[in-house]
């Protein structure tokens, strides 16, 4: 059983609104042994994925916190990040292709296509990662790039990793891509299909990332190890696509970095919309703490690990701002902990409607797409606080405002928010039993 939270004061009920199909519509992610292969389309690149955390040592103040999964997990919420993904700090070279088939001409001109994404998803990774990712698309070859075969030929489904489909169209991009593309300048391969190929996203999302994959087609002599692929657009009629639609790429570019989907079969009812991993439909979310960390976005020096017991006090600044501590985790054993972070709404967090502290509970021990992250809600059945469309509602206010206290009594812990001041910092206090 999870640990409930505690609350002190009366809940405001706010009537639920039905969510379009997040279940159905949730972006799917096929990895394969994450452990092997490059994290670069050139041979000899590395692997940073975790940057700067992979180079800390088990035996400083952070290394009780350094929680890692069995090695048969997929995409691991342990950390360091193994190799073989792509790097996510410092210059990130994104080859970017679209494509059309003989059944499903490409409407208008590919780069507008193109433009979808770019400049968005650019902007969204280095608003996330504070700067330390410097995100640069190439487009070598501007126009649609055609496939020799029908679209519904390849049959293309929510199917096996370079099933023989989908390793049949990787090696038709890369031999109608070729003579204009050297494969070795490039971290990763993002293929924009046309839209019109396949179904509608409102009946099922196709958009699929092979990550850390060693087994992939290769092209001038490295795998494609690390591919995005983006099909039909997710636009649910409520006339914010134009603001919001090309976060599926931002979602699936993160597991080629190494980060595993948040959502479960049930939608996104395990982290709302607190992270793009779990939701990349709807209003602007970032990622949490614990993914920047991994992903080598904040220093050590902005991580706090509780692991004595006693009561320690910790003063956290938002999220979404540069600098200061960000993260406090609370490790329950080698494979699991609590996380604390503040939210606010700013920078890539806009649909944040109630500030506060986030609590979630991460487990390196669960796969991708099994709920590797629970948000702990502070006001359970509330409805939530946000209209915003497809945004998980429930979750929405489920952070911890000054006087809230999070207790898990089996094993001791609670966490008091215990103020906040004008600048936007807020100060909690940890309990170990």
């Amino acid at each position: 059983m999870q640990p409930q939270p505690e609350r002190s004061r009366n809940r405001r009920r706010i009537r639920p609104r039905r969510v379009a199909a997040l279940a159905s519509v949730s972006a799917l992610t096929l990895a394969v042994s994450a452990s092997a292969g490059t994290g670069h389309l050139a041979p000899g690149g590395t692997a940073a994925g975790a940057g700067p955390v992979a180079a800390l040592d088990r035996s400083s103040t952070l290394g009780p916190c350094l929680i890692n999964g069995h090695p048969a997990v997929q995409m691991s919420e342990g950390i360091p990040t193994p190799g073989g993904y792509a790097r996510s700090t410092g210059t990130v070279r994104a080859l970017t292709v679209m494509v059309d088939f003989p059944d499903a001409p490409g409407q208008g001109k590919a780069m507008d296509r193109f433009h979808e994404f770019f400049p968005q998803t650019r902007k969204w990774f280095r608003t996330s990662s504070y700067g330390r990712l410097d995100y640069r698309p190439s487009t070598p070859i501007q126009d649609w790039l055609r496939m020799p075969k029908a679209f519904l030929d390849y049959g293309i489904d929510r199917g096996a990793p370079f099933d023989p489909g989908y390793r049949e169209l990787v090696q038709d991009i890369i031999a109608a891509a070729d003579a204009k593309v050297d494969f070795r300048d490039y971290d990763l391969l993002n293929v924009l299909v046309t839209p019109n190929a396949g179904p509608s996203a409102l009946d099922t999302v196709l958009s699929v990332t092979f990550a850390g994959n060693a087994d992939a087609p290769v092209a001038d002599g490295v795998p494609v190890a690390n591919a995005s692929f983006v099909y039909s657009r997710q636009d649910d009629g409520s006339g914010t696509y134009d603001r919001t639609g090309y976060r599926v790429l931002p979602h699936e570019n993160g597991h080629v970095f190494g980060l595993p989907d948040l959502y479960t079969q049930e939608g996104g009812g395990a982290v709302g919309h607190w992270d793009i991993m779990s939701e990349d439909w709807g209003a602007n979310n970032d990622l949490l703490g614990w993914h920047k960390w991994k992903l080598g976005w904040l220093d050590a020096g902005q991580i706090s690990c509780a692991s004595g017991t006693g009561t320690a006090e910790f003063t956290l600044t938002p999220l979404a701002r540069p600098g200061g501590r960000k993260l406090v985790f609370v490790p329950l054993d080698a494979r699991t902990g609590y996380a604390l972070e503040l939210r606010t709404r700013e920078g890539n967090d806009e649909a944040v409607c109630r500030p506060g502290i986030l609590v979630y509970r991460v487990d390196a021990d669960i796969d991708t797409g099994m709920g590797p992250v629970t948000v702990f809600d502070s006001r359970e059945d509330s409805g939530g606080c946000t209209r915003s469309p497809n945004v998980h509602a429930e979750l929405s206010d489920a952070t911890f405002t000054p006087g809230e206290t999070f207790k898990d009594p089996a094993r001791k812990i609670s966490v008091e928010v215990a103020s906040a001041d004008v600048s936007g910092t807020y100060r909690v206090r940890v309990t170990r039993g």
